[in-house]
């Protein structure tokens, strides 16, 4: 295998490893350290990691921001210190007087444009540290809540077979923390909350019936499950241009405007896909050229 690999790849990342195992991973079978991920999973969580692959790893930032579709089991009654099965166990209460209409009215607040704050273990970053880093080390932190959007979050099952148990359902932007959903949940109720199991369905157009293990993409001549194209153009609009724009375009130079939309990628005669660009008046400016392969 070459540093010619050039591609995406939509991982079902598995539970027990870190985005960047997955990273590292992937950078064994394409044998190239050109790789990185579109939006960080945490170690319990499976599910769709947008992966890059070559020297088109710039466009990860339109993938970082696409809306997030996930399934979750939160389990009310014990809160822990990562808002998740992964850390201690802080606290817990008598969850038989919650009722199943308490749950449905405490997720119903947590629904539309809400005021969210990020678990204390998260990869938020607080005078360039990750705040998770700072727990590690000791330190109390308290991070400041920002604005987020869960679009859709659908209670699926509540069962009392062991404590109490809710399966939910998920649309929401990036920047969301599903644990905090839990950990709000069970602060509301008074009896504490935690997730127990997280698995990330969607990421932007991408969905979980198109992701492939880490085993299947080993088993590939080139590990990678879509094109650049492919892959930029759900993300954004396409324009394409000749053979001289092409040129201009990888150069860095601007276009005249297309008014085919705010940001479009710009691909050449052979489908290279060459730059993503943004208009504003008059002309079309550059945001990512991407470098030939």
């Amino acid at each position: 295998m070459t540093e010619t690999v050039t591609g995406f790849a939509v991982v079902d990342k598995p539970g027990g490893m870190t985005s960047h195992d997955v990273v590292a991973r992937m950078r064994r079978l394409a044998g190239t350290r050109k790789v990185g991920h579109g939006g960080t999973l945490d170690p319990m969580a499976t599910g769709v990691l947008v992966v890059a692959v070559g020297r088109i790893t710039r466009l990860l930032t339109y993938v970082t921001g696409c809306d997030k579709s996930y399934e979750a089991t939160i389990r009310l009654g014990e809160a822990t210190v990562t808002d998740d099965a992964e850390g201690d166990v802080t606290a817990t209460a008598d969850v038989s007087g919650v009722t199943d209409e308490a749950v449905h009215a405490g997720l119903a607040t947590m629904r539309g444009e809400i005021s969210q704050v990020p678990s204390a273990v998260s990869a938020v970053k607080i005078d360039g540290k990750r705040a998770y880093k700072r727990v590690r080390e000791g330190e109390q932190v308290e991070l400041p809540a920002r604005r987020v959007t869960v679009s859709r979050l659908d209670v699926t099952a509540v069962r009392r077979d062991a404590g109490l148990e809710v399966d939910v359902r998920l649309d929401c932007s990036s920047g969301t923390y599903v644990r905090a959903i839990a950990r709000d949940l069970g602060d509301l109720l008074g009896v504490g909350g935690h997730l127990t199991s997280l698995r990330r369905t969607r990421v932007g157009g991408f969905g979980i019936d198109e992701a492939a293990t880490l085993e299947e993409l080993a088993e590939r001549d080139v590990p990678v499950t879509h094109t650049v194209h492919e892959t930029v153009s759900r993300l954004m609009p396409i324009r394409r241009v000749t053979a001289e724009e092409a040129v201009l375009v990888g150069h860095g130079g601007r276009l005249p405007a297309s008014g085919l939309a705010e940001r479009y990628a710009v691909v050449g005669p052979d489908e290279t896909v060459l730059a993503v660009m943004s208009e504003r008046g008059a002309s079309a400016r550059p945001e990512v050229v991407l470098a030939p392969a």
